[in-house]
Parts: C-alpha cells; structure tokens; sequence
C-alpha cells in the first residue's frame, strides 16, 4: 500500500515538475512577446538571446525555488491561503533570480525592457496557479454535479470563520453529500455579501423562508461564541421547520482550530431549557477540596462519575472511588488515570450495605469528605422490588453515614431527589429517610452532615431523553406516559456543581435545593427531539401515551410545605429548613423496618408510611 502510495506521489511530482517546465519557457517568452505586442519580428535580437541562453538556468534555479516553497509537496486539493501566498512568492522570487541572470548575460549595456520581469512573473503565477487550482475547482465541480440530485442541503447560521471553515471542509470533501445553499447572520453588515459563492441571505427572521426558499434539509448552527440564551432562541426559530438541526459546541473549538462537520453535534433538548447553567464559584470549590481525601460512593454512575471528574480537576489529595458495579468503576478510573496521571486515585469495588467493608475503608483511608451518590434510582424498578431500594438506599446510607461519623469525616453530602417531597413512589420515600437520616446525624457527630435535592438529571442512566433518542432511532412511536406529565430539569454538570457547592455552603443539617426554574412538560420535549431530530410529529414519528408507571406522579415539587426557603450566596441555591422529629422513634422504626426488609416484608409499604407520613401509595 505504501509503494502504492508513493508511486502516485511520484507520479504527480513529475507531472508538475514538466508542467512547470513548460510554463517557465512560456512565461519566458510570452512576457517578451506581450512586451512587443506579440510581433515576434519585432524584438531585437539582442533582448532575445540572453532570454534563450538564460534559459535552461532559469528551469533549474525555478524548480529549485518551487521546491523550497513547498509547491510539489502541498495537497492542492485542500489549497488554500498559505499555499497561494507561497505561489506569489515562489514566482516573484524566480523573477528576482531571473533578473540578476538576464542582467549578467546582456549582450549590449541597455539589458531586457524592464516591463519583462513584471510580465514573467505575472504570466508565471497565472500558469501555475491554473495547474495548482485547477484541479480543486474540477473536483469542486465534480462533487457538485455527483450529488445534484441527491445532495443534502445545508443553511448555515453564522457567517463568521465557524461558518467559514465548514463551507470549506464540504466542498473539498470527496464524501459529503451536503450542498451549502444558503448563510443566515443578524451582522447587517453581512447581508447580501458572499462567502465562498454562498450569499449571506439575512438575519435570523429569513430562516423559515430561506428554508422554503433553498428547500433545506439540515441547520447547521455554526455561532461557537454565542451564549445557551441565543442558542435557545435560534433554535426555537429552527425547530418548526422541520429540518435536522447540527450545533458546533462552543468557542473552544474555534479557539483550537477544531472547526469541521466532525465537530458539530446533533441538538440536544437540554439546548432548549429555559434558562442558563447553574453559575458556580469555582475558587470557593478548589479551596475546598485542594489537598482534601475525598470519597464518592456510587463514583461509576452518571452523577458519581462526574462528581469524580470535578473533583479530579481540582486537585484532591486522595479520590477514592466506591462502587459495586465493576465496570463503570473500570470506566472512570481509565478517563481519570488518562486525564490526571499525577492523580492519587483509588478504585474499590464494595456495597454500602456491607457494613464491616465500608467501616474496613473508612478506617484505613480516613476519608475528609464524602459524597454519597450511591443509590437504586430507577422507580419503576424499586416498585416492584421495594425491600431492595429500603436496603441500599436507607440502610447503605445509614451505614456509610455511621462509618463517616466514626472515622473523622468533616464533610458528608448526600445525594438526594426531588422525589423525596411528598413521596408517591419507594424510590422517593427511601431518599426522604436518607434525608431524615443525615439530619438526625448531624446534631449528634462532628461530621457535617447535609443533603442535596435536584430533579431530573438530562443524559443520566435511566433518564428520559437516551429513551427517546433510541425509540427515534427505531423509527418510532415515542412513549410517554401522560400528556400532561411534568419535570425539572438540569444537566449532569449543573447537578454536581450545585453539590459541590453545598459542601462550601454546608454547616450541618441542611438540605441544599436548586432554584430549577420553570418545570417542563414531557410532551413538548418528545415533539422537540422528534422535530430536532428532522421528522414530523404524527406523520415519520408517532406519539403514544402509555399511562402513569407504578409510583409515579404527574408533577414534582421541591420542597414540603414546613420547610420553607432560606437563601444561600447563590441565588439559585437555596436551603430547606431542618424538620423537627422524634429520634426515638424514628430510630425504633428504622429498626424495625431493618428487619422486615430483610425478610421480604410483603407490606413494606405501610412501614414506610409510618416513618413518612407524606408518603402516599395506593391512594393512602
């Protein structure tokens, strides 16, 4: 394959070496021939024969220029800039040499007219050039022709050098099938001016007609400097037109030179939620956990596993990563290793209801701060299997709380849900005993014990949105459960900044609640993806409402009503005041609800109920 590949190389060097050839001896006398208007019986002889002497110095010393500047070694076909401007040089050079040589070889004291120098190089770089870009423009022109009839149309919104760089990238690949139509900019200054052949139609108001107008197929959002608020509105325009819709991710990319259609993304809900990421202070964060041992139970799911990368990123003492599922443990320590290889970090497999192991690594690594991200989320699944979500949930937390507070941890967050509010499910019950429990805790250890509360977390294990991503892959019908289902949302990386947070803001007791903004109705976002995804709800995708799953309710709340709200630094999270109960009590009914879970209690659910009045189930 390589002496193939050489062979070509070969080829098309010797190629260009004869075209060049050709073109010096035709610069050579076309520039005297134009001189003299092209009366060949004009020129005196004298001016003539130094050219022709000259002449085979000049090929030598010209092919030898060329080749320094690089022009048998670019790729023509992705010319661009930079090899243009080494071909004016690489010319005009060879004109200077040629200069100097034709001086030297004068048969009289008046030398060559000096109009015949500006004319070579002129006549030089037009030959070459046409040898060099010809080929691209053919190529260009092939592609064109090849997917006139089947080529995918493109709108690009940005008309910047995002924009810039795809249209290049399209039109020199030999495997894009895409065809730019048209440019959309709000820049006036843009408007009717052309980049590359491809007119900048007009602000963000043109989109839908330019869409009928070019019949596009597919959006490109190419704007890597604009903020999620443009984002959003962009694609609240472009999202009723029915085509694909494509995003570059952000200025880093245009930063680093990574500009291509490689780099641009399908449009993801969380592009749509109404409102900005969850601004964190990220040196309160680092002065935090620098040269802390921290440790993260569950650090293999999606809320564990990015609280590790956070917490990588900022230089830790010691990470300790806990999980009981191998391979998502083998998942995160292979990117933490590869990303931060000065890193202390140590992966354990272990359950948190083994109590004597998780009391063994307490002991011997003396955590300063944990994060319990350990959990059975899934509350369809927990329904069925509830004495299961009672073991890990309440008693893993109980028992890695007890061993956090034995051994000396400072800081101790729990990871809790917005379903522990009211409960209607065993998931949500278990989370608001968990929270009952880190508070209990609190007023009896040092360790600073809180909880955190967030909703739904968008591209999480078990979330809505990789669901309905596969059953639009499938072709259809997307399932949702009510038409008039509600959630909060957030994105993973919001989640884990508002924890955290709350272990600077933690003094003990608290549980620490996001400000979500407005909650989003599931139906809309299936009708997005389906639309964002370039089909058309009801016709390419139908829509199937399935009922409420076992446990679940129409709509999440953040807080119960005797908490209240108290405000943190961030206005966006805040705290749920401390809910006074009988520790006694609460202590006995754990107990007991210890025992009946380890049974198989067939009516766990009553139990529960009298530890979480607000929990409601079959209607009780």
């Amino acid at each position: 394959m390589k002496k193939v590949i050489n062979a070509k190389l070969l080829y098309r060097r010797t190629f260009l070496i004869i075209y060049d050839v050709i073109s010096i001896v035709a610069a050579s006398y076309l520039a005297i021939l134009m001189r003299y208007e092209f009366e060949w019986d004009s020129i005196p002889k004298h001016f003539m024969n130094p050219i022709t002497r000259y002449l085979p110095i000049n090929i030598l010393l010209t092919i030898g220029i060329f080749f320094l500047f690089k022009l048998y070694s670019s790729l023509w076909a992705f010319a661009g800039e930079t090899e243009l401007q080494n071909l004016v040089f690489a010319c005009i050079v060879s004109g200077g040499v040629d200069g100097i040589g034709l001086h030297l070889m004068r048969e009289s004291t008046q030398g060559v007219p000096k109009s015949y120098y500006f004319m070579y190089v002129f006549t030089l770089i037009a030959l070459v050039f046409a040898s060099r870009f010809s080929y691209r423009f053919l190529r260009n022109q092939k592609h064109k022709y090849m997917n006139k009839d089947n080529a995918i149309r493109v709108m690009i919104v940005g008309a910047g050098d995002a924009g810039n760089s795809i249209i290049k990238e399209i039109k020199t690949s030999n495997f894009s099938t895409m065809n730019v139509t048209c440019l959309i900019d709000d820049d006036k200054s843009k408007w009717g001016s052309y980049i590359q052949g491809i007119k900048v139609e007009g602000g963000r108001e043109k989109i839908k007609e330019c869409v009928d107008t070019h019949n596009v197929d597919e959006i490109f959002i190419a704007i890597p400097s604009a903020s999620r608020t443009v984002i959003r509105e962009l694609l609240e325009i472009c999202k009723d037109t029915e085509c694909k819709l494509r995003v570059l991710p952000g200025i880093y990319q245009l930063v680093n030179g990574e500009v291509s259609v490689s780099k641009l993304r399908d449009v993801e809900v969380e592009d749509l939620l109404g409102r900005e990421p969850v601004a964190v202070d990220l040196d309160a964060i680092m002065g935090y956990i620098t040269g802390k041992t921290v440790l993260v139970t569950g650090g293999g799911g999606s809320i564990g596993s990015e609280l590790c990368r956070q917490i990588a990123g900022h230089n830790p003492k010691k990470l300790i990563i806990v999980d009981i599922y191998e391979n998502s443990a083998y998942e995160i320590q292979q990117e933490l290793l590869y990303k931060h290889p000065d890193m202390d970090l140590l992966v354990l497999i272990a359950s948190v209801r083994n109590t004597n192991r998780m009391n063994s690594i307490f002991k011997e690594y003396r955590p300063e701060i944990v994060y319990h991200a350990a959990a059975h989320k899934h509350v369809p699944l927990m329904e069925i299997s509830p004495n299961e979500a009672i073991k890990n949930n309440v008693f893993g937390t109980w028992k890695t709380a007890q061993a956090a507070a034995t051994y000396g941890v400072k800081k101790f967050v729990l990871i809790s849900t917005d379903k522990a509010v009211n409960p209607t499910n065993i998931m949500g019950a278990s989370k608001r005993i968990c929270e009952m429990i880190v508070q209990s805790f609190d007023k009896h250890y040092d360790t600073e014990f809180v909880a955190v509360r967030f909703g739904n977390v968008l591209g999480s294990n078990g979330s809505v949105i990789p669901l309905f991503k596969k059953q639009i892959a499938a072709g259809g019908p997307v399932t949702v459960t009510h038409p008039d289902i509600i959630r909060y949302f957030m994105t993973i990386p919001e989640a884990v900044s508002l924890v955290l947070q709350a272990g600077v803001y933690a003094h003990g007791g608290e549980i620490f609640v996001l400000d979500m903004g407005e909650p989003v109705k599931i139906l809309d976002l299936a009708k997005n993806l389906i639309r964002l995804s370039g089909y058309k709800v009801g016709e390419d995708i139908e829509i199937e409402f399935t009922g409420l799953r076992p446990g679940e309710k129409l709509y999440e709340e953040l807080l119960m009503d005797e908490e209240g709200m108290q405000d943190t630094a961030n206005k966006l999270i805040h705290i749920g005041r401390p809910i006074e109960i009988d520790e006694m009590k609460f202590y006995a009914q754990l107990k007991a609800l210890k025992e009946e879970s380890k049974n198989e209690c067939s009516d766990i659910r009553a139990m529960i109920h009298e530890i979480v009045p607000t929990y409601v189930y079959n209607g009780k």
